[in-house]
């Protein structure tokens, strides 16, 4: 896995090779089959562990009780460590990954990301019922957490920008809370006119 990961960072998905990755891992042909029917299938197996690390690093970030202001500060901030800390998985995972090659592994993908979303929903869902969180979906709840960091993160992933994205993390941070965060008459009356 380390192997394919450094390979697909080098040369892409299409570059790869299983030769290229065999070579890397100082194994035989023999052995990289017994475990990988392919290198699309190694990419999948690849992504998913990837994937659970990514949201292992967020849901961490919520663990313990915290109000929308520093919970929206805390998943931000996880998001934006995570990548810098873990450049080559998160190049992969959010620049060389394709939905065609994942699509053998979309159950187990969709499966990963509910719970995430489980996760979230745990800290989420007291501050909407309090009025401390705008009410909404939790798919455009999370973009307004990830998206606008995420432009940051891949501009520095592909090299179009040397800048470390988590310098932009106040500005993102007060932007998503602006977003997010109920009016204070809303909050203090429990999201009730």
């Amino acid at each position: 896995m380390a192997a394919g990961l450094a390979v697909f960072d080098r040369d892409g998905f299409e570059g790869a090779t299983v030769a290229a990755i065999r070579t890397r891992a100082r194994t035989s042909n023999g052995s990289f089959f017994h475990f990988f029917k392919s290198k699309k299938e190694l990419a999948g197996a690849l992504f998913l562990e990837v994937l659970q690390r990514y949201h292992a690093a967020v849901l961490a970030s919520i663990d313990t009780p915290c109000g929308a202001p520093e919970g929206i500060d805390r998943l931000i901030r996880a998001h934006l460590d995570w990548v810098v800390n873990n450049r080559r998985e998160a190049r992969y995972l959010f620049e060389i990954s394709r939905s065609e090659w994942t699509e053998e592994v979309r159950d187990a993908q969709r499966a990963q990301n509910s719970r995430l979303g489980e996760g979230v929903e745990r800290w989420r869902a007291p501050l909407i019922v309090s009025g401390e969180l705008l009410p909404m979906t939790a798919t455009l709840f999370f973009s307004q957490i990830i998206g606008p960091a995420q432009i940051f993160c891949r501009a520095w992933l592909s090299g179009r920008d040397r800048s470390d994205p988590r310098l932009q993390a106040d500005v993102l941070i007060a932007c998503a809370i602006r977003a997010l965060v109920a009016p204070k008459p809303i909050a203090d009356t429990g999201g009730k006119p």
